[in-house]
């Protein structure tokens, strides 16, 4: 780097003429850096950043962390607009208003006076073609989010896998295990209840979103429960300490706490479970050795072939591979936990 020629007083010249009063702050209007603000307003992705904020999301600016030149922000007006539990129906449910409309509200106070159409045209890396907000929330949404974002969504969208049936956006910082009780048995469980009567009413279709939504209901239960495949496991940390049912640890990351939302039986796109599209994120095994762990504590770092069975049986020797794709019964799990 010294052996670079640089004229420095040529430089300092450039600087104070460009920058007579100093270098600028550091800013950032992309939603995916640290930097940003959190406001749809200035954004170069209003309306992902809209909806974010309807579920409750903020930046890290906003929740108290402060970067060089960069401080926390304190609230924007927007705090009022954000969901209490992080779940956001598109269709009216649970006395809430439908996701569009609420969206619209606060794209007003945001904004003031917007085009929506422009919005919608402009949202996600490639635009979009839907006609409405609710089509782009129910159709295009989810896929340009995971896009954005690269394909670690902190808001998912989960549906029965009907156009007309139920979907749900979800703050998954906020999904907890009393939240995913909560919209399988309150949110779901009323629109479930809502199509029964439509049933005894003999209106189109309702039947078969009856079916669907009862279905979406057993898997939900499922990945409540935990029971392998529908189990979170987490390489790093010992047997005693995984996850018994749908209680993840944030720290772990998208990437496998989402895995048994993504192996749940697929209701639309293959590969994507009970979402409403599919992330790019597989669970193959990552580069690099382990240092030695204990067989009784982490077994599959004890297996030479990716396991395919359940609770693998560990061999002879320490392999160190880092199996990502791992299925632990409740039962052993609950062994170990004594």
């Amino acid at each position: 780097m010294v052996s670079v020629p640089f004229d420095l007083a040529h430089w300092q010249k450039v600087a104070a003429e460009k920058y007579p009063h100093g270098l600028p702050k550091p800013f950032s209007s992309d939603p995916t850096q640290w930097l940003f603000n959190g406001h749809p307003k200035g954004a170069d992705q209003p309306l992902h950043v809209a909806v974010a904020r309807l579920l409750g999301y903020q930046w890290p600016r906003q929740t108290g962390s402060s970067f060089p030149d960069c401080p926390a922000l304190g609230p924007d007006g927007l705090e009022s607009y954000a969901d209490s539990d992080g779940i956001v129906c598109l269709s009216s449910i649970h006395r809430e208003q439908p996701a569009a409309y609420r969206l619209r509200q606060l794209l007003a106070s945001a904004l003031g006076t917007y085009d929506e159409k422009k919005l919608i045209l402009q949202a996600g890396p490639k635009g979009s073609k839907a006609n409405s907000l609710e089509d782009w929330l129910r159709d295009e949404f989810f896929e340009q989010h995971c896009a954005l974002f690269h394909h670690r969504p902190f808001i998912w969208h989960l549906w029965d896998g009907r156009k007309d049936g139920f979907h749900a956006l979800v703050n998954y910082h906020k999904l907890d295990h009393a939240t995913l009780k909560k919209l399988t048995f309150t949110y779901l469980g009323e629109w479930i209840t809502l199509q029964e009567n439509d049933v005894k009413a003999d209106k189109p279709g309702a039947a078969e979103r009856l079916g669907a939504a009862k279905f979406l209901q057993q898997q939900l239960e499922a990945i409540l429960e935990g029971q392998a495949p529908l189990d979170i496991f987490v390489r790093w940390k010992p047997l005693n300490q995984q996850a018994l049912g749908w209680h993840p640890d944030l720290n772990d990351g998208v990437r496998l706490n989402i895995r048994p939302f993504m192996l749940a039986e697929d209701v639309g796109k293959k590969g994507a479970g009970i979402l409403r599209a599919k992330p790019n994120i597989k669970w193959d095994k990552d580069r690099g050795k382990e240092p030695e762990r204990p067989k009784a504590e982490y077994p599959w770092f004890w297996i030479e072939e990716e396991p395919e069975e359940m609770d693998p049986t560990p061999g002879s020797e320490f392999t160190g591979n880092r199996w990502n794709n791992v299925h632990l019964s409740l039962e052993a799990k609950r062994k170990a936990q004594g």
